[in-house]
């Protein structure tokens, strides 16, 4: 199993829903802005079904999301986290030791402070929160497609994605509710553990239990690595309609609210920008100093700017609600964060002669 962890091929590239994910997301904020004026009935019908604050509808479509990304998480990849240390540690400190203050310190800075004549107090409350909760969910899936396009060793970028959700699974909530308790916001500390088993601990155990699986039932001339790339891709477009279904449901909910106020969209995006532009450069500044390899310095600073947004739409629901700003702004969040990495993986590119190879 160890030398399989070697062996996984990454993918070939950004394929055609992941180079265009923001238009997609674009035209279902549109279907859920008009869905939500000409039929809030039904949006109203699916809000109803809900258990133990989760809604139900929106688990189907987050587990469907996540689903498929799990089964990509190799545990054995573990085995090398030694290698090549200096980068694991780059991104589990800005990952977990930077990124989220920072986060609810911007969010904090232009809600409450620069757009304080445009926005509602209640509503800053909950734009900060969505930005915590982007903040404190590092990525688990599209990493690997940022570290392919730049040419990144793949076990290393293994090795992240394993430990990132390891201690995502005892991280998060704490992170999370002290974030919300220094900015004010209750913390509905059972809703939050319940979205963490639900949408982290249940998935993961789920795509660990199916790659096992997978790697000992190959097809005939087939390795197990290849039986699990052959399986995520058959599933892919599955966990594509799941997020596409999830952003027309929240903008339905949101739908009268953004034609009253067609600049919000743009209010929220303007400090996730920043925050994406500034936590890629703390970390492949840093890298650069510690005179890492390139195949490893870009990659640990893509993964520890990207955001698992999936775990954050889901718990943003969980805790405030279907039509809350925090869910608004996670979703806002997906929609900048791929032109952004895309932009990032260019400039990587371009800048590799800065570092040593690998």
């Amino acid at each position: 199993m160890a030398e399989l962890a070697v062996k996984q091929p990454a993918p070939a590239g950004i394929g055609f829903f992941e180079k265009w994910l923001s238009v997609w997301v674009a035209l279902c904020i549109g279907a859920g802005i008009l869905l939500g004026n000409l039929a809030p009935e039904l949006f109203q019908t699916v809000a109803a079904l809900e258990y133990a604050s989760v809604n139900l509808v929106v688990a189907v479509l987050i587990w469907a999301m996540v689903y498929p990304m799990m089964v990509n998480v190799d545990f054995a990849s573990l085995s090398h986290i030694g290698d090549r240390p200096k980068g694991l540690a780059v991104t589990l400190v800005v990952n977990w030791l930077i990124k989220p203050f920072t986060m609810a310190a911007l969010g904090v800075l232009f809600f409450e402070v620069i757009f304080v004549d445009l926005i509602e107090p209640a509503d800053a409350q909950q734009y900060i929160a969505g930005m915590i909760l982007l903040g404190a969910a590092p990525c688990t899936a599209m990493v690997f497609v940022w570290s392919q396009l730049t040419r990144g060793d793949a076990t290393y970028t293994l090795v992240q994605v394993a430990v990132n959700d390891v201690v995502m699974i005892f991280a998060f909530a704490p992170i999370v509710a002290l974030l919300l308790g220094v900015t004010d916001i209750d913390v509905p500390w059972e809703t939050l553990l319940l979205s963490v088993l639900l949408y982290v601990v249940i998935p993961l155990a789920a795509g660990a239990l199916t790659r096992h699986w997978l790697v000992n039932h190959v097809h005939k001339g087939e390795s197990g690595a290849e039986a699990v790339a052959r399986f995520t891709g058959s599933i892919k477009p599955v966990s594509v309609l799941g997020l596409l279904a999830t952003v027309v449901l929240l903008f339905g909910f949101q739908g009268q609210l953004i034609l009253d106020r067609p600049l919000l969209i743009a209010l929220i995006a303007v400090p996730l920008l920043i925050q994406t532009y500034a936590i890629f450069f703390v970390a492949y500044g840093w890298a650069r100093v510690w005179k890492i390899p390139f195949d490893v310095a870009a990659p640990c600073a893509l993964i520890g700017t990207s955001n698992f947004f999936e775990l954050a739409v889901a718990v943003a629901i969980s805790v405030f609600g279907l039509n809350s700003g925090a869910a608004l702004t996670t979703v806002v969040g997906v929609l900048v964060e791929v032109p952004v990495m895309l932009s990032l993986v260019a400039l990587a590119n371009r800048t590799r002669h800065w570092f040593r190879a690998g």
